[in-house]
């Protein structure tokens, strides 16, 4: 164990076994707080970052030991439920032998070194987790993906990141076979099944039944790679966002005590997928604080398993994104009784303040929203007892120095619109990305005077409040009006006839662009006439903000392009109406 970490872990472990103070009086009982806090203080930038950091190694096993000595009450640190009847649950002791058994079948079996590269394309399945922590233990890094990936994307991502090992299910490994000649990096395959063998792949469940369950775990520095995400950028292919060892390890332990309010008594549902960071932010957030991380297979989205879900189990935190909400929003609330819910909250896009009043109103559970990236940790957020005010994304959260700056990397004064920007020099914070892997182009570009650049825009308030505008590429700029879509979704959400609706600009000869509304309508306008239905929308609009900012056009659609966890997808809607 590392020193930074000896003292404290223990002097708890010694007062299990009844350690006496000098004067024959047991020493007050030093709680499992005070190591949570000596990881919140690096996280916060109060301390510094240790040379060496292994999140397996120094968050995990020492809430197995401390677990061991009955300082932590009975819940478990992973329960998995598939929605009819099957069920897991890990205590850390469990989670360590398994993770343990996993990191010998990376290993042996894959023969797996320290920096190489693995792939894990999987559903909500406990596999996921297990893995990750196994390539925590073995140092190698691991390159997560949504089970959407098409045989193009995974050649692509395969052949980018080099990577010598992917873990996958039976549904997508017909699409690997299909592209696996081309990526002659691609070493083994593994597949996550109950099923007979396929050939050219090994079976992840029958090698971790015989896997032995002793394990040392790999002594990583702190600055060593950990993850590989793929994240969109406004032209050319998907860049490839490493994060360290304990930019992720560590940077999530501060907002998951006070934005995320986790204790060990936590039992937290984050509904999101496997493939996007947001999951990533839920393991390295809950466990640092002991929380139990709740899953559900949850297939499809669907509100009505959701809510019956929050009824049948002890859930005391959700997150969702804001488009689970207002799809939760539409259902009669009154019928779902959440015995344990206490804390709720959303971030991946904007949250209409009409989905917040509408779910705190129906559920007695405030939201609070957070905003960050792929190559951040959280940026801004609205932590439990700060007060709210309704359409912010909150206050910027340490260790971050986060300002409005204009396109020369100058900081605006408050109230003026410009780019969401984190100070990085002189010290650069070490929750933050390596870089943009192979792709110094993009990393330098992405930087601007003393700060890097989101590629979001915003405005901060007097009191230093985040208000979200939407990204560079969103705004739309209609006769030189910038037009944030936010503004635009969150007026025609307050209209009874709109269940969601997706803003974008739209081609147009004589104002360059437009805005374009795109809007599912609630079942009783469903049958409304719609030249009459889309001047009523318009009206409303310009009463609600500002005249200039009104939906020139409106389609009315059956349902909006999202993403697996359920994100709207503006720039498909973006592009559909670009190539007309």
């Amino acid at each position: 164990m590392r020193p930074w970490l000896r003292h404290l872990v223990l002097q708890v472990l010694r007062n299990s076994r009844g350690f006496c103070g000098s004067r024959g009086q047991p020493t007050p009982l030093p709680v499992p707080q005070k190591i949570v806090a000596t990881w919140e203080a690096i996280s916060l930038g109060r301390q510094p970052v240790p040379e060496y950091f292994n999140f397996a190694h120094d968050v995990l096993d020492v809430w197995s030991r401390l677990e061991e000595a009955g300082h932590r009450p009975p819940n478990p640190a992973f329960w998995w439920v598939n929605g009819t009847g099957a069920e897991i649950k890990w205590s850390f002791e469990e989670l360590g032998k398994q993770s343990r058994k996993a990191a010998n079948v990376l290993g042996g079996a894959c023969g797996l070194q320290p920096g190489d590269r693995m792939m894990l394309v999987l559903p909500r399945l406990p596999e996921w987790w297990l893995v990750s922590v196994a390539c925590m233990r073995t140092g190698v890094v691991m390159i997560p993906g949504v089970t959407q990936l098409t045989e193009k994307d995974l050649k692509y991502r395969l052949q980018a990141s080099r990577a010598k090992s992917i873990i996958t299910s039976d549904s997508l490994a017909p699409r690997v076979d299909a592209i696996s000649a081309e990526c002659p990096s691609l070493q083994t395959k593994l597949l996550v099944s109950d099923s007979d063998s396929r050939p050219g792949w090994l079976n992840f469940r029958e090698l971790l039944r015989e896997a032995p369950t002793e394990h040392n775990c790999l002594r990583t520095k702190s600055r060593d790679p950990l993850a590989i995400y793929f994240t969109s950028g406004t032209t050319g292919a998907p860049k490839m966002v490493e994060h360290s060892q304990s930019s992720y390890g560590l940077g999530f332990v501060a907002s998951g005590r006070r934005w995320v309010a986790l204790t060990e008594s936590d039992i937290f549902w984050n509904t999101t997928d496997t493939g996007w960071v947001k999951a990533a932010w839920t393991l390295f957030s809950a466990w640092p604080n002991g929380a139990c991380i709740f899953v559900h297979e949850l297939p499809r989205v669907d509100a009505k398993v959701i809510l019956n879900t929050l009824s049948t189990f002890p859930i005391t935190t959700l997150c969702c994104v804001p488009t689970i909400f207002r799809l939760l929003v539409q259902e009669d609330l009154t019928r779902y009784q959440f015995q344990s819910l206490r804390h709720c909250l959303t971030g991946g896009e904007a949250l209409n303040p009409d989905v917040r009043e509408k779910w705190k109103r129906q559920t007695g559970v405030e939201l609070y929203e957070g905003y960050g990236q792929s190559e951040t940790v959280v940026i801004c957020a609205n932590p439990k007892g700060m007060k709210i005010k309704s359409g912010s994304m909150g206050k910027a959260v340490p260790p971050y120095d986060v300002q409005i700056v204009d396109d020369e990397g100058n900081v605006l004064p408050p109230g003026e619109e410009g780019n969401v920007a984190i100070r990085i020099r002189p010290t650069r914070p070490f929750c933050f990305f390596n870089c943009y892997l192979d792709n110094p182009e993009k990393t330098a570009a992405s930087e601007q005077g003393d700060f890097y650049i989101t590629g979001d825009r915003a405005r901060m308030d007097k009191d230093g409040y985040f208000w979200f505008m939407g990204r560079n590429d969103d705004v739309i700029n209609s006769s030189s009006y910038r037009i944030g879509p936010v503004e635009v979704e969150s007026a025609l959400a307050e209209h009874p006839a709109v269940l969601e609706s997706a803003v974008v600009s739209s081609p147009d000869p004589i104002r360059g662009e437009v805005v374009k509304a795109f809007i599912v309508l609630t079942p009783d306008y469903s049958s409304h006439d719609p030249e009459a239905l889309t001047r009523e929308l318009q009206e409303h609009v310009k009463r609600v903000t500002a005249p200039y900012k009104y939906p020139r056009k409106v389609a009315f659609v059956s349902e909006l392009p999202k993403t697996v966890s359920g994100k709207i997808q503006r720039s498909k809607l973006r592009s559909q109406e670009w190539r007309k």
